[in-house]
């Protein structure tokens, strides 16, 4: 008789369970549910005459392979339909049945694990509790894993990216969480003493501007209706209200931070730390103010940084909406102008330009000194078209002749270009747009107050009006957009605080160089080396309220004192400043005028300084002095030159060390089209709504409350829709955890899509299922037996416990190389294909005996254990949940928590591998596949056929023996036997050949009806070659699809020869049968 339990097949079809009710565990136990492990050890779980159990379970396997079949055929339709989407032809998703975790538990507590196992796998109940509890016990704090046994005496220490306050985490940061999180559990299992800091980033531009939208809707006051205090008490009113979205994030991710050392780049440790690094910089000469020019946000009213200016090319004449302009504005427009030539009258210069606004700060024209075109006039002097100002027509090397018309206005307060080309040749600079993008009154009454585009206008009509237009073309352009306002940004001249960056950026690319800092994937020295050797000095000034105010002080003149230059002191204090101030003047600090450069710092400064004044840097803590310099950098590759570089630059001046010594470095998450993220293109996710799952309402309503524009808004919503018709299914976070670790460093941008997160959840709900079936076989007076005492008493028990030894190496060879793909990989295929495919198949028979024997348990015991230990740094909740469940061995204290518990050590289960004997069940699942294939082609999905084996190669029968019986129950056949290599084969059974020398018989007398069966395999062939000559006569245009054809029609063509073959059999059948032979 088949006991109830759960079967490995029912694990597999578990994952296709029909939707059920929402239903709290209570009600589970209200209708009687017993605990999964609650069956007697000698109970039968199944025999081999009938492996695959109960009438219900053979019915769901028909329903899964007819299921399989319309999923075939689906995808042969798709591979048809050259223009579907992705989203149009994958099937809806299935809510799977949802199960809270209703046991009272006060926050912090335990989880009550004393109840059965809900019967399927709902991410609600398993992630429930843990978090607060592991928070609660320390498990996170460096000084917890001082005490554990397996303490090694090792540090690992790490920092956290930390993410801008203003907004929430999306898959990106998803990912590095993910990954650091994993390598943090990881080294903490192992024994290490772990510290892993959490912070968050103020985000100056981004917050200030957040906080202005929100002051205006609100209460319709703009910020400088407020004093610079009253401001600044709302932004921090907001921080304290909005903030912890980021922290409730990373908490729902499970990243094992320790909280009790959380950063925020505002606060008073973070404070003392920017302000000494200004001062030690600037005492060093690497810090000065000097007018130069800089990225400038008219809408901002402030400079911004180079990773906040984003890049839009144009093919050619475009009209954009831009902040604080109310009509469309025209871009990708080449003006040509021309410029008379002084005392020639017919003479001219003609110049192109699509920025006509700048005309009016224009000093002179240049042309290459090899343009043979121009050569007459070099010396000469040009009318400028608006001003009639006399300008210089210059030569340099550095003009392209080929270009245009090989002439062009040089403008050095508005271009960078310009500005270099200006130096060489002791230009003066006039600056004609102001800090609110309106025309200064270097322009003259006619243009003074416009703004930029305004003017842009009535420019081009004065040249028209004055006969010195010479035309309009459409001309592709690069647009500089500022990523925070979205507008053009300008470059303008400013006198700022600048950074001197090639000294400290000379030794950083010498610590690649020499292999003190390591960056992997090792790809990006390239990009390390050039960036370095160009660097410029980095402008650090911001034109804000909100940040860490520059600690510098103008010394102000007092009435009749003259005009002198500016005189700047820096100080920590105003005191301190003062007494500088008072060493340069010899005036005495009372009688000074000292005032405080409004400005801030650029973000990018103090988080540049994160790694070490999270630490308490400048002063001396115990935490910096133990942890510092972080053992790993790990980030996003985008990150690579402005955090990471200016880290290494500030980290190695200020402090004497590196920040660190190896960078890791992970790919960009783009969506499954490759496009980057985006909220315009509503493909931004917060990994909260795939971990809960989210209705296309919900996403939609998110998309509305967001910024974007009307024309935005109507593209993101329909992207959304195409992407999400039925919205996301709930993942959990485990199944997002190991999705985002499986992806590799070196396998380019990651085109991640729901289904693969779906996948996970799936493989999520298998393991689920293996440990309901392994805690009812050990059952509730099981004892475990020590691991290095287990002995296996047959192969197959020696096979699993080969493949767990060589997983655990696998594993270990992932986390100690930070190849995670690796690590993920091992652990899908032993759970998957060696313990639940094979092992707990073809153990069945032997648990089905009375008394069951002690050594499957025992083996099934160790699996868990250790599989689950293998599998918690990368997916903790499903982990804890399960592992809390298995049985306890005597005599030994087990630890609290798998978080803290031992990971399984290669070297401690290489006594198990046994690759010779791996090698040699691999021909048994040959064999196997193959008696599958010859049941299927022949329909036989009920009957059990006898079996024989032949081989002529030596010692391969040998190798057989030992799995005969295994071989039966996975091969689903009757009795198995060897057949002599000089023995004729049988006649009348079907034969499939495993290798060369191997060949394979299934009796078929009996058990088909040739008659019957002949007609069914015609039209079997019939359909397929439909299909094939449907896929002969498609050409695909996509380069990946012409691949799938390719496959499809390899994969058919082998069908039907199996067909053919089959069909040619049951002919000589029906010829050797005494009833066909009948008048």
């Amino acid at each position: 008789m088949s006991a109830p339990g759960w079967p490995p097949e029912q694990i597999a079809d578990s994952l296709q369970e029909p939707l059920m009710p929402h239903l709290p565990l209570a009600s589970f136990l209200q209708r009687g549910l017993r605990p999964a492990w609650g069956l007697p050890r000698c109970s039968t779980l199944s025999t081999q005459s009938e492996p695959y159990g109960s009438p219900i379970s053979q019915r769901n396997r028909e329903a899964k392979r007819k299921r399989l079949r319309e999923k075939q055929v689906a995808l042969e339709a798709g591979l048809a339909r050259k223009n579907k989407s992705p989203a149009e032809s994958s099937k809806a998703w299935t809510p799977k049945e949802i199960v809270l975790y209703e046991i009272p538990t006060e926050f912090g507590e335990k989880k009550d694990v004393s109840q059965p196992l809900p019967p399927a796998y709902s991410p609600r109940y398993v992630e429930a509790a843990w978090y607060p509890w592991w928070v609660r016990e320390g498990f996170f704090k460096p000084e917890y894993q001082i005490k554990l046994p397996q303490a090694t005496g090792e540090t690992f220490s790490m920092c956290i990216p930390p993410p801008n306050v203003t907004g929430s985490l999306h898959i990106g940061h998803a990912l590095t969480v993910a990954i650091q999180d994993a390598l943090v559990r990881w080294h903490r299992m192992r024994g290490d003493q772990v510290l892993w800091v959490p912070g968050s980033d103020h985000a100056g531009i981004a917050t200030q501007a957040v906080v202005e939208k929100q002051l205006w809707k609100e209460r319709g006051v703009r910020r400088h209706e407020l004093s610079r205090e009253d401001f600044l008490q709302e932004v921090w009113k907001w921080k304290e209200q909005k903030g912890g979205e980021i922290c409730e994030q990373l908490r729902a991710l499970g990243a094992s931070l320790d909280w009790d050392r959380e950063c925020f780049t505002m606060d008073a440790g973070s404070s003392v730390a920017v302000t000494e690094a200004f001062v030690r910089l600037h005492k060093a000469g690497l810090l000065y103010r000097s007018q130069q020019l800089v990225n400038w946000s008219c809408a901002l009213r402030s400079a911004i940084s180079d990773v906040e200016v984003e890049t839009r090319s144009l093919p050619g004449h475009t009209e954009l909406r831009l902040p604080g302009f109310p009509t469309p504005v025209s871009f990708g427009l080449l003006v040509s102008v021309a410029f008379p030539v002084d005392g020639e009258p017919d003479a001219e210069v003609v110049i192109g330009t699509t920025r006509p606004e700048t005309l009016p700060g224009d000093v002179a024209v240049a042309v290459h000194p090899d343009d043979t075109r121009y050569t007459h006039l070099h010396g000469r002097q040009l009318r400028h078209p608006l001003t009639g100002q006399l300008l210089p027509l210059i030569t340099d090397p550095a003009i392209q002749p080929h270009v245009g018309t090989g002439a062009v206005k040089v403008t050095p307060a508005h271009s960078p270009a310009d500005a270099e080309l200006g130096s060489r040749h002791g230009l003066s600079s006039l600056s004609v747009i102001a800090e609110d993008g309106t025309m200064t009154s270097v322009c003259g009454d006619w243009l003074q107050g416009l703004h930029r585009f305004a003017a842009r206008e009535k420019i081009v009509s004065a040249l028209r009006e004055r006969g010195l237009f010479r035309g309009l073309q459409s001309h592709p352009m690069v647009l500089p957009i500022c990523s925070r306002s979205g507008d053009v940004v300008e470059y303008l001249l400013k006198s700022q605080w600048f950074v001197r960056c090639q000294e400290m950026g000379d030794r950083a690319a010498q610590a690649v160089e020499s292999g003190a800092l390591e960056l992997s994937p090792s790809f990006h020295q390239k990009n390390w080396r050039l960036w370095f050797s160009r660097i410029g000095d980095w402008c650090i000034s911001r034109q804000l309220w909100w940040g860490h105010q520059i600690p510098a002080y103008l010394l102000v003149e007092e009435p009749g004192q003259g005009n002198r230059e500016d005189c700047w002191v820096v100080g920590r204090t105003e005191a301190e400043a003062r007494e500088l101030a008072t060493e340069l003047t010899g005036i005495p600090g009372a009688e000074l005028t000292l005032q405080r450069d409004p400005d801030v710092l650029d973000t990018w400064f103090s988080s540049a300084l994160f790694p070490f004044s999270a630490l308490g840097w400048p002063h001396q803590t115990p935490d910096l002095s133990r942890f510092y310099p972080l053992s790993l950098l790990e980030t996003g590759s985008d990150l690579l030159l402005f955090w990471v570089g200016r880290m290494v630059m500030l980290g190695t001046q200020l402090t004497g060390q590196l920040p660190f010594n190896k960078v890791l470095l992970h790919s960009m998450v783009r969506d499954r089209q490759g496009r980057k993220m985006s909220k315009s293109l509503g493909n931004v996710l917060d990994p909260r709504d795939i971990i809960r799952g989210v209705e296309l309402q919900v996403l939609e309503e998110k998309l509305r409350d967001g910024n974007l524009d009307p024309a935005e808004l109507a593209i993101a919503t329909a992207a959304q829709r195409k992407d999400f018709p039925h919205g996301i299914p709930e993942c959990g976070t485990d199944a997002l955890r190991f999705a985002l670790c499986s992806h590799g460093a070196l396998a380019g941008d990651l085109h991640l899509s729901v289904s693969e997160v779906l996948s996970s959840r799936h493989f999520c709900n298998k393991i689920w299922n293996a440990l309901r079936f392994i805690l009812n076989v050990l059952g509730e007076k099981f004892t475990p037996q020590p691991a290095e005492e287990l002995s296996p008493s047959t192969p197959m028990d020696s096979w699993i416990l080969s493949r767990l030894a060589h997983t655990t190496r696998e594993c270990e060879r992932g986390f100690l190389t930070r190849e995670l793909p690796v690590a993920t990989h091992a652990l899908r295929h032993f759970w998957l294909h060696s313990l639940c495919d094979v092992y707990l198949e073809a153990v069945k028979p032997r648990l089905s005996h009375c008394p069951c024997p002690a050594g499957p348990p025992q083996v099934l015991f160790s699996c868990a254990d250790i599989g689950l230990r293998l599998l918690a740094p990368l997916m903790p909740f499903l982990a804890e949940e399960l592992w809390q469940r298995l049985p306890a061995r005597p005599g030994h204290l087990p630890a609290p928590s798998i978080s803290v518990a031992p990971y399984p050590s290669a070297s401690s289960l290489e006594h198990w591998h046994q690759p010779e004997l791996e090698q040699r069940f691999s021909r048994v699942q040959e064999a196997v596949q193959a008696l599958r294939a010859l049941q299927a082609t022949y329909q036989l999905t009920k009957a059990r056929p006898r079996v024989l084996l032949q081989s002529s190669g030596p010692g391969e029968q040998h190798a057989f023996e030992a799995f005969l019986e295994p071989l039966g129950t996975l091969g689903r056949c009757g009795a198995v036997g060897l057949l002599p290599a000089d023995t004729a084969a049988p006649s009348g059974w079907a034969q499939a050949s495993v290798s060369d020398t191997i060949q394979i018989y299934m009796e078929l007398q009996g058990l088909v009806d040739p008659q019957a069966h002949l007609p069914l395999l015609a039209a079997r062939r019939h359909k397929l070659q439909k299909q094939f000559d449907g896929l002969i006569a498609w050409t695909p245009s996509e380069k990946e699809a012409e691949t799938q054809r390719q496959q499809r029609l390899s994969s058919i063509q082998l069908e039907l020869s199996k067909l053919d073959k089959a069909a040619s059999h049951l002919r000589q059948l029906m010829d050797a049968s005494p009833s066909s032979k009948e008048p």
